[in-house]
């Protein structure tokens, strides 16, 4: 149900002076950084970085209109991407590896908050429908402070954070009244396999009590008249090959712990990357087989959740396509 707090983006309540403190203590705690579980404790106010290779400004891989994301999300101009390089996971198989893990520490210069600032307002200006900051973890106190400087410049844009879901409970604090959407990616229940194939053994406890934060702050996801995301929690799940008992045991926290209401993406576009190959990883060199990808839904229609994600471009959109095809 659509109310007044959920299409005003949260950032403009906080008014000036809110989102001016907020920002300070965010950028404080760079100084001794807990920003995501690996607690490093590194000062990165002074440019030293640990596990994220990131020091005091956030490094930004691209910047784009995208329009491969969720139908709420892209609408027919396209969601407003800030990916950030590096990350804070070691995943095998990203699909993304050459930004997250292959980039070299200081190989690309970090960007200031005014750059960055300016990067939101560049995509509001191409009429992007959200401002979508992709792999934030490590870098959450850098968002928030550039967002106290695009809101005071004219930002209105809803804000997404689109995160593996490997974050400190002091970051998603930090975060409640800046971002709108929340689009977790929960990967592995296990931490077995966690351990194995993300190089973190505590990412499912890290993510349940991430989830469950961004829950009680934005409640389940709010789409407006024309289909657009205006806030809430949106969650995505990569069904990985051979893994449906972690897809079972997934969906089944979200069902009983959220919500049949909670809006989730199976997503089946898994491929080969990274580290993995034939030598490497072999058990998930392979791709998605249909059969998988139709069991994960029946799992999940059985548990009653109702809100999966199908793609229906907004006739808008599919106009655009049109044009651009011709």
């Amino acid at each position: 149900m659509l109310t007044e707090a959920s299409t005003y983006p949260a950032y403009r309540r906080l008014g000036h002076d809110g989102l001016a403190n907020r920002a300070r203590r965010a950028v404080a705690t760079l100084a001794d950084c807990r920003a995501c579980p690996r607690d490093c404790g590194v000062n990165r106010l002074e440019d030293r970085w640990a596990a994220c290779k990131t020091g005091r400004y956030a490094v930004v891989s691209s910047v784009f209109p995208h329009f491969g994301e969720e139908d709420c999300l892209r609408g027919w101009n396209g969601s407003g991407t800030i990916f950030f390089a590096h990350c804070n996971l070691r995943c095998v198989f990203c699909q993304n590896f050459d930004i997250s893990q292959d980039i070299k520490p200081a190989a690309e210069r970090g960007s200031t908050p005014r750059e960055i600032a300016d990067m939101m307002l560049w995509l509001q200006a191409q009429g992007c429908h959200n401002i979508n900051f992709v792999t934030p973890e490590h870098v959450a106190p850098h968002v928030i402070e550039a967002v106290s400087i695009a809101a005071e410049l004219g930002l209105h844009l809803p804000i997404v954070y689109n995160t593996s879901a490997y974050d400190a409970l002091e970051s998603v604090a930090l975060l409640e009244g800046i971002v709108d959407i929340f689009m977790p990616d929960f990967k592995y229940w296990s931490a077995e396999r966690s351990k194995v194939y993300l190089k973190a053994a505590d990412y499912p406890r890290a993510a349940r009590a991430a989830i469950q934060a961004m829950h009680a702050q934005v409640g389940p996801l709010v789409v407006d008249e024309d289909g657009l995301a205006r806030r809430g929690l949106l969650i995505r799940h990569l069904v990985m090959p051979g893994c449906l008992d972690e897809t079972r045991a997934i969906l089944e926290w979200i069902a009983t712990t959220l919500g049949s209401d909670t809006y989730v993406n199976l997503m089946d576009q898994y491929h080969p990357a990274g580290k993995v190959g034939e030598s490497a990883y072999p058990e998930i060199n392979r791709t998605l087989t249909s059969a998988e990808f139709r069991e994960a839904w029946r799992i999940a229609s059985d548990l009653g959740l109702q809100r999966l994600d199908i793609r229906r471009p907004h006739p808008r959109l599919r106009r655009r396509m049109l044009l651009v095809s011709v």
